[in-house]
């Protein structure tokens, strides 16, 4: 359809989504929209992409039964840029995040232990308050919104925050250093922080000295009881089901499969028993060390395949799957970094 490629593909789905509510005069004929957002997910780690290892059979349906967009180009090569793209629909030289900027002027910010403790030393630059959403123009067309996931684009007492930019309800990570343990001592439901039953860990925690590597108990500090991305889920479909008699945008800001390596062990043992055995990683390349890295990152992407699927599921059974436009993407593509070896 396009002569050149689509650099800013957010930006047409931004206007698409405009000109659909637009054009539906009937309160029952708006589509509800269910926007999932990945985290580092390229493209060729997906089978209806060429991908022969890694399961991702839900992700391949919508594939199979949609369209694909093969010239989808993210708003920016990074998590808060690529984001505010997506949420603005303005590029970014335009948009105002132009970055992952931490927001130092707070104090010390990078310190995870501290800023677990103080929200004021949590989450990024925000996004000013005029800033116009897509959550902002949905919620004015008569939608419920919400946001699940990974945020990044403000801090919890900030005018960022995303109750404060378009979105009814927000569940999950406000800040994306605290993202970078999988199992987090807490979320924010809208602005109030919700305890985890997991022990803080700091992420880049080495192995204890004189571990052995290879013992698979050496790694027993970095799986905890509560995964953040399987409290999401359970918050995402509660929000289909609370409001499936009118129309609503759900924004599913996956954490996954951003590292670090970590995912429920039941997933990991598909996988090894296909990948057979693997070197350790260590942890030199940041966060945290894991005993099976190939076999953890293709678990993690088969668990968000596994989510989306639980989503489709939920949608069919609230009776509002055909009046539904799914979206499926990634905010960029695979990382080099925490144990990952994109190759």
């Amino acid at each position: 359809m396009f002569e050149k490629p689509i650099n800013q593909f957010q930006f047409y789905i931004f206007l698409f989504c405009c000109f659909t509510l637009t054009a539906c005069k009937n309160e029952e004929t708006k589509p509800n929209i269910v926007y999932i957002l990945a985290d580092d997910l390229g493209y060729g780690e997906l089978g209806a992409y060429g991908q022969k290892k890694i399961k991702t059979l839900n992700i391949d349906e919508l594939a199979e039964t949609g369209i694909r967009f093969t010239q989808h180009y993210s708003g920016s090569p990074v998590c808060a840029p690529s984001r505010c793209v997506l949420l603005t629909g303005k590029h970014t030289g335009h948009a105002y995040i132009r970055g992952n900027d931490a927001w130092k002027s707070r104090g010390d910010v990078w310190n995870y232990e501290k800023a677990t403790e103080d929200p004021y030393l949590e989450g990024q630059r925000p996004i000013p308050a005029e800033t116009e959403t897509l959550g902002e123009l949905l919620q004015k067309a008569g939608y419920k919104t919400a946001c699940v996931g990974k945020w990044g684009l403000g801090g919890p007492l900030s005018e960022g925050a995303p109750n404060k930019q378009g979105f009814d309800l927000f569940y999950g990570y406000n800040c994306q250093r605290q993202a970078h343990n999988l199992y987090p001592a807490h979320l924010w439901k809208n602005d109030q922080k919700v305890k985890l039953n997991n022990e803080l860990v700091i992420p880049n925690t080495k192995l204890e000295e004189n571990a052995d590597p290879f013992e698979l108990n050496s790694y027993d500090l970095f799986t905890q009881p509560d995964y953040a991305p399987e409290s999401m889920l359970t918050e995402a479909l509660a929000f289909i089901e609370r409001n499936k008699a009118e129309p609503f945008f759900l924004l599913f800001s996956s954490p996954l499969p951003h590292v670090p390596l970590q995912v429920p062990k039941t997933y990991v043992d598909q996988y090894h028993k296909e990948y057979g055995d693997e070197n350790p990683y260590l942890g030199n390349q940041g966060y945290f060390p894991n005993r099976y890295p190939n076999a953890t990152y293709a678990a993690m992407i088969s668990y968000l395949d596994d989510q989306i699927g639980a989503i489709i599921q939920q949608l069919k059974d609230q009776g509002v799957f055909e009046n539904t436009l799914i979206i499926f993407t990634s905010d960029n593509g695979p990382t080099y970094a925490g144990g990952v070896d994109a190759d």
